[in-house]
């Protein structure tokens, strides 16, 4: 009985691994976030709207969010954790390995925070350059891009999905940073600090080989606290911690940390973490007339436009999704 138990757990586990399921869960979820958002009622909003009980600790912590944010800003970490496992194995022995090679990424996604920008301001007519309305297309969607990605995988060469994933964490590091220096008006230093401190932490912990789970895994999560605590997206924790990760084997090991980690979280992050996130975001409820101003419609347009240059259509909609948007939330735009 437990050995059959153990074989349909494995099963499972490789059929999740399989890139092409990642982007079939991905776009039924996009699909059930879009009828349940149109739905008669609000349920969705009032869902993705629940908070946990008010407590003093999640105060302290700044842990006051909303369901749709501990999955944006919490959950989705874990992708953007084997996101950057990813990444830091092409740039150090994969096929991205050297300067050159690694330089191409890095100038398209410059290019990809760039043009989206300058296309909103032109559309708009200049209305996109009052209240930083034109740093809204300049994240990448990096979850629903590899999920589209990853169901016409088969039919393209091996390092397209290398350079893209590289691009797009390129391009969403970017476009946090740019969020953070030039809206964020609270961000907390000293929880910043600490962060750090617990990233440099475990990856001296990896360089030691003292990574048993009880010890690593609350140091990542100290990690992560403290930099949603600091003002800044939070799943930029998962993609330093992916690259502090080693990506070589040493004397002793059968396998690097890094594919390790990757054999055993690449299904939860493909199979359970992105479509709970698609459920969350995806939910687009269907357009109505617009109400606002010529020039806020103008600004708008803008947005809506260059999000089509060069962008996948997919965006976040969700509180803290999107670090631009999420800035707009806390009334960091204007």
């Amino acid at each position: 009985m437990a050995r059959g138990t153990a074989r349909r757990i494995d099963m499972l586990l490789e059929f999740l691994r399989l890139e092409t399921t990642g982007g079939r869960l991905l776009l039924l979820a996009t699909g059930v976030a879009l009828l349940w958002a149109n739905l008669p009622g609000g349920t969705y909003e009032q869902f993705w709207s629940l908070r946990l009980p008010s407590s003093a600790v999640l105060d302290a912590l700044h842990l006051d969010l909303t369901l749709a944010g501990w999955v944006t800003d919490g959950l989705l970490t874990v992708f953007f954790f084997v996101a950057g496992l990813e990444v830091k194995r092409e740039l150090t022995v994969g096929e991205l390995a050297g300067w050159r090679v690694a330089a191409l990424p890095v100038v398209a996604a410059l290019g990809g925070m760039m043009v989206p920008a300058v296309v909103a301001i032109a559309v708009s007519g200049g209305a996109a350059a009052h209240g930083g309305a034109w740093a809204v297309p300049v994240a990448t969607d990096i979850a629903f891009a590899l999920g589209v990605l990853a169901l016409a995988g088969s039919t393209l060469p091996s390092g397209v999905r290398v350079l893209l994933l590289s691009l797009a964490v390129i391009d969403d590091l970017g476009a946090i940073a740019l969020v953070g220096v030039l809206f964020a008006h609270d961000v907390r230093l000293w929880w910043l600090a600490g962060g750090l401190l617990l990233c440099l932490a475990y990856g001296l912990l990896h360089r030691l080989r003292w990574t048993p789970a009880w010890l690593v895994v609350p140091v990542a999560v100290g990690a992560w606290v403290c930099v949603q605590g600091g003002g800044v997206h939070a799943t930029v924790t998962g993609i330093a911690l992916g690259l502090l990760t080693p990506v070589r084997a040493r004397g002793g090991e059968d396998e690097s940390a890094c594919d390790r980690l990757l054999h055993r979280l690449h299904p939860l992050s493909a199979g359970v973490v992105v479509p709970i996130f698609a459920l969350a975001a995806a939910g687009i409820p269907s357009p109505r007339p617009p109400t606002r101003s010529a020039t806020r419609w103008r600004g708008g347009r803008g947005r809506a436009a260059a999000r089509q240059t060069g962008r996948h259509p997919a965006r976040r909609v969700a509180g803290g999704a999107d670090p631009a948007r999420r800035a707009a939330a806390r009334g960091r735009l204007g």
